[in-house]
């Protein structure tokens, strides 16, 4: 076996630990043998009852979601060739907020189970373009300072646009809406879980197969095009993608912040920078990461909750420091 295949057969194990995890530990902690029980229709009615109808949609959407967040930041980065590009980073999670926050207020999703990830996709292209069209205003490219800057003011209009539409709502959607906006997944339920699956597998699968392409491109685009890659229509369909999945994971738990950037650069470091092995694996770490940070936001202050946006903010912000400094300094 080659080393990214030994690389991705142990991604896989620790994939399946972090499911078991998630599923054995939370406010009552369940036996790993009585978890199996559960999953299998055996076992006692009350741990079936918080296995199955509670932690085991919570756990999935986790790991759906980790999953579509990593690999975003990964072709974020190969694409603008910036360790620091992330769909939080950049704004894309609040334009897609800002969409979803959007049809819940004005009582979309009643109407439609369409209407949230629609809406949330809409904000995210519009939130991407918004940054691009201002690096581009600039006239210094894709300049990481000013890809920085333009993602901080677009985050920060579309932050402001979503308080100003919670300001309007009654107090239940108000409070249920800023939970959302920290990132949660307490609203989990087999219907969400397969919402987002139906749209994010497909367009995960769509990207992981445009892996050479992207190697490419995180070369540079002139090379890519000498070596008879379509630029134009292959970034076209990266954004386009890329926006998809992040709208959607924001529809379904809201505006979680640095997994795309924690998880890429981490598996970078171990196993290089080719998307054909670095893609899957930030599937399945991303998927990992996500569950155990949902664990630790249920359990550490149990019987209340954190947002999961403030573990994984814990955890990120000191890897973007660390990622920015290393980044000034080799410049």
């Amino acid at each position: 076996m080659t080393r990214h295949a030994v690389l991705l057969v142990g991604l896989v194990a620790a994939f399946a630990v972090s499911l078991v995890v998630g599923l054995a530990v939370g406010a009552v902690g369940i036996p790993i043998g009585e978890v199996l029980e559960a999953l299998t229709g055996s076992g006692d009615p009350r741990t079936r009852t918080i296995v199955v109808g509670l932690r085991l949609p919570r756990v999935l959407l986790a790991a759906e979601v980790g999953a579509g967040l990593a690999i975003s930041g990964a072709v974020f980065q190969a694409l603008l060739r910036n360790p620091l590009a992330e769909p939080y980073v950049l704004g894309v999670s609040s334009g897609a907020a800002v969409g979803a926050v959007t049809a819940i207020v004005f009582g979309m999703t009643t109407t439609s189970m369409l209407a949230l990830p629609i809406a949330a996709f809409s904000g995210a292209v519009v939130a991407i373009t918004l940054v691009l069209g201002m690096a581009a205003a600039a006239g210094r490219g894709l300049d990481t300072h000013v890809l920085l800057l333009a993602g901080v003011v677009i985050g920060a209009f579309f932050n402001a646009i979503i308080l100003l539409l919670v300001n309007f709502a009654d107090l239940e959607t108000f409070r249920a809406a800023m939970l959302w906006i920290m990132g949660s997944f307490s609203g989990a339920t087999s219907e969400s879980v397969t919402t987002v699956a139906v749209w994010v597998l497909p367009a995960l699968l769509a990207l992981t197969l445009l892996a050479r392409p992207l190697n490419l491109m995180s070369v540079g685009e002139q090379s890519a095009f000498h070596l008879g890659v379509d630029v134009g229509k292959l970034k076209l369909m990266l954004y386009v993608g890329t926006s998809l999945v992040v709208g959607v994971c924001v529809a379904g738990s809201g505006a979680i912040g640095f997994v795309g950037l924690v998880v890429p650069h981490a598996l970078r470091l171990v196993g290089g920078s080719d998307h054909r092995w670095l893609l899957p694996a930030c599937a399945l770490t991303g998927g990992a990461f996500l569950v155990l940070a949902d664990t630790i936001a249920r359990t550490v202050v149990a019987p209340a909750e954190l947002p999961v946006g403030v573990v994984t903010a814990l955890a990120g912000v000191p890897v973007f420091l660390w990622l920015l400094i290393r980044y000034q300094e080799g410049t």
